[in-house]
C-alpha cells in the first residue's frame, strides 16, 4: 500500500468515527501472546466462541448487551480491531447489516474468518419475511441451529490453531450437551402452556425460530430487521389481532425502544381490551451481568420463563 493510499485510508476512518459517534469497542487486557486474539461481533457470538476456546483464545466483543446489530455501524476501531484480530467470529444472514463490505474485505488483510452462516443446512433456515431468497439471521432463538453454530466455531479455531483441536472438541462436546439440557428445559416450561395460549406477540419479528422450534405463533410490529418502521396500520392489525384472540401479554426487548409495544398496549385499550406487559426479552443480544442473564444458556432461559410465566 502506497503512502497516498494509506493516507487515504486514515482519512475514510477518521470520517466513519465522526458519523458513527461511537468510542472505541471494549478490549480485553488479556495480553498472553500464546493464546488466539479473537474478535466477535454479538454477544451470543462472543459468548458462544469463549465457551469453546476456553483457556487457548481471548475474545474481544463488538457489541454490548442492549445493541441492536441490525442497526449497527463499525467505528473506526472496530475496524482496526478486527484488522489486527487472528480470527473474527459474525453470524451473517444481513445480521449485520451495515457491515457487509468489512467481512468481505477482511480475509484478505490478514485474520481468519468464521461466518457462522456458512455453517447451517440451508434447508432449515426460514426466509426473511416473503422473500425466500434471503434468510431470517435469528438462528440462535432454536438451540438446535445454535448447536451448528458450536460446531462451525470449534472447526474454525481449530483450523486457526491446530494444536489446540483436542482443546476445541472436548468443550464442544461438552457444550453440546449443556445445549441439551437447555433445549429440553425450554420444551418443559413451553408444555405448561395449552397450545391455544402459545401466541408470542413482540416489537420485532426475531422469534420466528424460536416459534418453529417450541410450538408458538409469533407475531412482531416490525419486520425481521429493527431498520423498518411499524406504522398506524401495523399497530392497528396487530391490537385487532390481540383482542380477537384474548392475549393476555405482550412484550419488549431489550435491544428495541419500547415505545413500539407501548404504542400497540394503548392501541389495544382504545378497542376496549387490556393488555398487559409482560416483561423483557432478550432478542438481539445476551443480558448484562447484573440481569443474571449474560450467557446464551442463562438468556434463553430467561426468555422461556418470561414468556410463560407471563401467558399463563
Amino acid at each position: 500500500m502506497n503512502q497516498k493510499t494509506k493516507g487515504l485510508l486514515g482519512m475514510i476512518l477518521s470520517f466513519t468515527l465522526l458519523l458513527t459517534g461511537c468510542s472505541a469497542p471494549p478490549v480485553n487486557t488479556d495480553s498472553s501472546k500464546d493464546k488466539l486474539n479473537i474478535v466477535a461481533t454479538t454477544t451470543m457470538l462472543a459468548d458462544l466462541t469463549a465457551v469453546i476456546g476456553g483457556e487457548r483464545v481471548t475474545v474481544n466483543g463488538l457489541m454490548g448487551p442492549g445493541i441492536d446489530p441490525h442497526l449497527y455501524q463499525a467505528s473506526a476501531g472496530d475496524v482496526s480491531l478486527m484488522q489486527k484480530a487472528d480470527v473474527v467470529v459474525y453470524n451473517g444472514l444481513h445480521l449485520e447489516g451495515k457491515m457487509g463490505e468489512i467481512f468481505e474485505n477482511l480475509s484478505s488483510q490478514g485474520p481468519a474468518v468464521i461466518c457462522i452462516e456458512k455453517g447451517l443446512d440451508e434447508s432449515m433456515l426460514l426466509a426473511w419475511e416473503n422473500d425466500n431468497s434471503i434468510h431470517d439471521p435469528h438462528i440462535w432463538f432454536d438451540v438446535s441451529l445454535w448447536k451448528d453454530a458450536a460446531k462451525t466455531v470449534a472447526k474454525g479455531l481449530a483450523e486457526s490453531d491446530p494444536t489446540g483441536k483436542a482443546d476445541y472438541e472436548a468443550n464442544l462436546d461438552a457444550y453440546l450437551k449443556e445445549l441439551d439440557e437447555t433445549d429440553a428445559y425450554i420444551r418443559s416450561r413451553a408444555a405448561e402452556l395449552p397450545e391455544s395460549q402459545r401466541v408470542l406477540v413482540t416489537a420485532h419479528d426475531a422469534f420466528q425460530y424460536f416459534g418453529k422450534a417450541y410450538g408458538f405463533e409469533v407475531r412482531g410490529l416490525q419486520g425481521i430487521s429493527t431498520d423498518a418502521e411499524a406504522g398506524t396500520a401495523d399497530v392497528s392489525d396487530l391490537a385487532n389481532f390481540i383482542v380477537e384472540r384474548q392475549i393476555k401479554a405482550i412484550f419488549v426487548e431489550s435491544s428495541v425502544p419500547p415505545k413500539t409495544i407501548e404504542a400497540l398496549q394503548a392501541a389495544v385499550k382504545a378497542k376496549g381490551f387490556d393488555v398487559s406487559i409482560g416483561g423483557e426479552l432478550y432478542s438481539d443480544s445476551l443480558g448484562d451481568a447484573e440481569s443474571e442473564a449474560d450467557t446464551y444458556v442463562l438468556t434463553v432461559k430467561a426468555n422461556i420463563d418470561t414468556i410463560v410465566d407471563a401467558l399463563k
